[in-house]
């Protein structure tokens, strides 16, 4: 095996007397931005820019002494510190600004750490017992005690059920954090370093929370159970002295060792072997793996760091690949004690909080309080957490089993735990492309299928194959196939062209984006851009536009001939997009998922020509779905679908539901509708209020009921209004002819003497009508009025559609001597209208005039014309 050497680079200078060696700590930040290091030598803490190793630290001045502990939350918005001046102190991450002193011991500080969700750290030193310090409030949640010696390390499994602590004799504890008590106690089971300070006992939990790692006695690591504490296996190779230092990859397939022989060992953890090494000058006291990379950050006890780059073999799995993702059941972490727990916290005079000021900070909390609800307790009592612990009573022998398997059911592991509730969080749906298949090696695979055509590509001899076809092959030109070179994995498709992209694969394989249209009247109008920094998630095509949405969240519009003409910045990762003419239509994420697992999206619409944003809002999902189609119709309708609506709609289509019923259901509920409107426009009538009348005429569903106003405004006397209704009628007869010109008749020169023919027979139709009135013998004490009075027709026969054919009874009397208008209401008999009106006098010679049943629904008079 070759040996590497490392160059390092000074971050700490000893100013302790002699300028021994010290204990230096490191860490990386969660997006590996940065680098933090500290010396139990230099009470100064250093924040590296990773990018810029050679540039000058970010220097935090906040400790007396020296720095011996770090610890960073896992969100990697707060850094904690201990230090010899006693103090454990706050600040905010990356900017560096000072928060507080969250608590004080009375002896040096040697270890700390936070849990999974960032609000508990635990802390412990030269002092008796181990602090849980509420990062919410301050406060100090408990105190575990059972060490003999100093405690050097410690470390909360992923899970959030237990705290491991180890001492400088060797000795190693399970705490179980529901309770505060011992599980395990390992005893001498690590080197016992004695009064040595730069030399201290660490362990580490693996990623999926299934073992713990401990130095051995025989230069050598060995593993743990989580629950029974029993030993799994151990790692021993060329160690010749104890080992000081390890740290478990982010997938736990790796595990980096120092030791006292100044030599740093990569295991293959399934394996149980070493598979490389490094040596140095001096002896590496910490060690950190990047959580983004292969790489490894290292720190001597001379305060001298450095990285490790490429640390695993490239013929390896990365570090990074495949990591757990866990979330404990005690993920929220509040720490909600009552107050007569938190006065059994006071077990230690020597533990206490008050008596020593810092220059310049402030005071510590005090552990004797009453406990108060913070903002961020009363936001989870009004979500409906209300009685949540993080550290809740529990029976641990009934759940020893189900811990193992806890990443598997951790939803469906209650087991009576009355007080504790699971919270899982689904991941944010990634982006993909409307109308494409899942990648299947070795077989055809749709990039796009539409209402037009569709795009395949099928691997063949180490490059894609890619062809487009049309579903009509009359109504686009026929493509000639492509041999995809730069492997596409997105593309779209419209009547002028076709837009595909490929993902990012490093520096020299940029993602691309490439647009080739069917025909143009000019050579080479196929472009490509390739986007540096930024990969293409979404691509859609419009009407002389090509849209591709990046993973920067950038919109970026170009012309059909490859000009940039915007850039938007969209308000979160993209999901998906489509294309419609001038139309763009994108679904982005609008936060995170909600604890039920619903995906929070948001759409909107974008006019390309217009620069406008005509329609925006939240694109409904059915609880627990995922998006997986969204587009344009035929006719330019946006829609969406739904995995669960997916599924409805096939036991739906396997039911064979009758849907004629729809359509007189439909009907049934128009004509109740039109029957209140009537009620209403007559009492308008008799109000005086007329205006209001040709307000709620333009409600009214159907043309008979139209008919029906104006018969009614004609006997109420209402000249000026019954114009104005036949004004409405006449205006929507004319916009439904147009309507079935459109759909029906393909010639656009027949409407017009459509409409004109029926105009004329509707006005035939009014005259009759007047002549028929007079000739019965009616007087009539007013003038000629210009509506038209719809008397007596004839009765006309209407097939049947579902129901019953309806029948419509009128009665009107007139006299000059005395005229008394009376509205009757309207009644319903099997969906049929009768008595729409009825005009009482006083008079000895009382005529009735029976008028014939109009039709039952609004039919085309131009349909019956053309089949006549």
């Amino acid at each position: 095996m070759k040996i590497r050497t490392l160059k390092l680079r000074e971050a700490h200078k000893a100013t302790s007397s002699g300028g021994g060696p010290s204990y230096c700590s490191v860490l990386w930040d969660q997006k590996a931005y940065h680098v933090v290091t500290g010396s139990s030598s230099d009470p100064t803490i250093a924040i590296h820019d990773s990018l810029l190793l050679s540039s000058p630290p970010k220097l935090l001045r906040h400790h007396r002494d020296g720095v011996t502990a770090l610890a960073l939350s896992p969100n990697s918005t707060c850094l904690a510190s201990g230090s010899v001046d006693h103090s454990v102190k706050l600040y905010k991450f990356p900017g560096g600004e000072f928060q507080t002193n969250i608590t004080r011991f009375t002896l040096p500080i040697r270890a700390l750490a936070f849990n999974k969700s960032g609000t508990l750290l635990a802390a412990a030193g030269d002092d008796e017992g181990v602090k849980l310090i509420n990062t919410v409030d301050g406060s100090i949640s408990r105190v575990l005690k059972g060490h003999k010696g100093p405690v050097t390390g410690l470390g909360f499994d992923p899970l959030s059920e237990y705290l491991a602590s180890i001492d400088s004799t060797g000795t190693v504890i399970y705490w179980e954090l529901s309770s505060g008590t011992t599980l395990h106690t390992l005893k001498g089971v690590a080197p016992n370093s004695g009064f040595d300070h730069s030399i201290m006992n660490v362990l580490s939990w693996s990623p999926d929370g299934d073992k713990l790692a401990v130095p051995g006695l025989r230069n050598d690591v060995v593993v743990y159970d989580r629950d029974t504490a029993e030993k799994l296996f151990s790692l021993r190779g060329d160690h010749t002295q104890p080992i000081c230092s390890l740290a478990w990859s982010p997938n736990g397939k790796y595990m980096a060792t120092s030791g006292l022989d100044k030599q740093v060992l990569i295991w293959d953890v399934d394996r149980k072997q070493d598979i490389d090494r490094q040596n140095f000058d001096e002896r590496i006291c910490c060690l950190a793996w990047k959580p983004i990379g292969n790489a490894l950050a290292v720190i001597d006890c001379m305060g001298k760091y450095g990285v490790w780059d490429s640390v695993t073999p490239s013929s390896m799995k990365s570090p990074t690949e495949d990591v757990p993702n866990l979330q404990s059941k005690n993920s929220n972490g509040l720490l909600l004690f009552d107050e007569e727990e938190g006065q059994e916290l006071s077990t230690s005079g020597s533990l206490s909080d008050v008596g020593e000021d810092s220059i310049g900070e402030s005071k510590p909390p005090s552990r004797k309080r009453p406990h108060k609800h913070t903002a961020y307790e009363n936001d989870l009592e009004e979500d409906g957490f209300d009685g949540f612990r993080l550290i809740p009573n529990v029976e641990s022998e009934s759940r020893k089993k189900a811990r193992r398997k806890h990443s598997e059911n951790a939803d469906n592991e209650n087991e009576g735990v009355s007080s504790k509730m699971t919270s899982i969080r689904s991941k944010m749906q990634v982006s993909f492309q409307p109308g494409a298949t899942p990648l299947q090696p070795g077989k055809r695979r749709f990039l796009c299928y539409n209402m037009l055509g569709s795009i395949t590509t099928i691997e063949h001899d180490g490059f894609s194959h890619i062809e487009i076809d049309f579903h009509d092959t009359s109504r686009g030109p026929r493509v000639p196939s492509m041999n995809d070179h730069f492997g596409f994995t997105i593309a779209s498709l419209n009547e002028n062209g076709s837009v595909f992209a490929n993902p990012c694969k490093g520096e020299k394989h940029m993602s691309t984006l490439m647009y080739r249209p069917f025909s143009s009247w000019a050579n080479n109008s196929e472009w490509s851009m390739r986007l540096e920094g930024e990969e293409v998630k979404v691509v859609a095509l419009g009407t002389a536009w090509v849209a591709a949405i990046t993973s920067l969240n950038f919109l970026r519009i170009f012309t059909d001939s490859g000009l940039q003409k915007h850039v938007l910045s969209l308000d979160g990762p993209v999901v998906t997009a489509s294309g419609f003419k001038d139309e763009l239509a994108i679904v982005t994420h609008a936060s995170d998922c909600l604890p039920s697992n619903e995906q929070m999206l948001e759409f909107r619409v974008l006019n390309i020509t217009k620069g406008s944003e005509p329609l925006r809002g939240r694109l409904p999902l059915t609880p627990g779905s995922h998006l997986t189609w969204f587009g344009f119709s035929e006719e330019g309708q946006l829609s969406s679908y739904d995995s669960k609506i997916q599924k409805q709609i096939e036991e739906v289509g396997a039911a064979g539901l009758d849907t004629t019923s729809l359509d007189d259901e439909a009907f049934n509920t128009e004509a109740a509708q039109d029957r209140c409107i009537l009620k209403l426009i007559a009492s308008c009538c008799n109000g005086d209020k007329l205006v209001r009348a040709i307000e709620l005429v333009k409600l009214l569903s159907l043309e008979k009921s139209v008919r029906g106003a104006i018969k009614l405004v004609t006997v109420l006397k209402l000249p000026n209004l019954a114009e104005r209704f036949n004004s409405i009628l006449e205006e929507r007869l004319l916009n439904e002819s147009k309507r079935t010109a459109e759909t029906t008749f393909p010639s656009s020169n027949c409407t017009a003497s459509f409409i004109t023919d029926d105009i004329a027979a509707g006005k035939k139709m009014i005259s009759t009508e007047q002549s028929k009135l007079s000739g019965n013998g009616i007087p009539l004490s007013t003038p000629k009025l210009s509506a038209p009075l719809f008397t007596k027709k004839a009765k006309t026969q209407e097939p049947k559609v579902g129901t019953e054919k309806t029948d419509e009874k009128q009665t009107a009397t007139a006299d000059d001597d005395v005229g008394k208008v009376k509205t009757t209401e309207v009644s319903n008999n099997a969906g049929e209208m009768k008595k729409v009106g009825e005009v009482s006098e006083v008079s000895n010679d009382q005529e009735k005039v029976k008028k014939a049943e109009a039709p039952r629904r609004a039919s085309n008079p131009f349909m019956k014309k053309l089949i006549k």
